[in-house]
């Protein structure tokens, strides 16, 4: 347990018997009145956001979650397939659990699944993923930097902006927390 003033965004707890992430904690104390913590968190089930009011005394659980890094293997629609990379032991999670990181997952990545008393609870991407262009309109000859972009169409389906010169068959590193085009590979 610990008290509600050492909440910090990335923290999982356990709160009301569910598992929230907390994304933004402000600690308060309007003038005379006693202080609280401002915490906004995601419930890790059910994927909603909520604000709570911890008072300065209350105590919260922190959870403790176990992180094994696994590799992608592939998916056959509905669920999708890893290995731990030190047991060799596979599992499968369902598409609702992963969120739009199956837009990231390509054959071999190597990703974090956080477990949770030995359920997985979370996949954590690596921050940037090589991934091949199939599918844009062709490259401009002596195209330069410039703010002009265009919609490429990845190995997985995700639709991402990139710049004039790059073409079908390119690899590309697509930053996963934004979903955005950083470079070529």
């Amino acid at each position: 347990m610990i008290s509600a003033t050492q909440l910090r965004p990335g923290m999982v707890i356990k709160y009301n018997n569910d598992l929230y992430t907390v994304f933004s904690v402000n600690h308060r104390t309007p003038g005379n009145l006693r202080g609280f913590v401002q915490a906004k968190m995601r419930n890790l089930r059910s994927g909603t956001m909520t604000e709570n009011r911890f008072s300065s005394e209350d105590r919260v659980e922190k959870a403790i979650l176990e992180e094994h890094e696994m590799e992608y293997l592939y998916d056959d629609g509905e669920y999708y397939y890893f290995m731990n990379i030190e047991s060799f032991e596979q599992m499968h999670l369902m598409k609702d659990l992963l969120g739009d990181a199956t837009m990231y997952l390509i054959p071999n990545l190597k990703v974090t699944v956080e477990f949770y008393e030995g359920k997985p609870i979370s996949v954590e991407l690596p921050p940037t993923v090589d991934m091949t262009v199939v599918e844009t309109e062709p490259g401009l000859k002596g195209a330069t930097v410039s703010n002009v972009t265009k919609p490429a169409k990845l190995e997985t389906g995700l639709v991402v902006q990139v710049p004039p010169f790059i073409s079908e068959g390119e690899k590309i590193k697509v930053n996963t927390a934004e979903g955005t085009y950083q470079e070529r590979a």
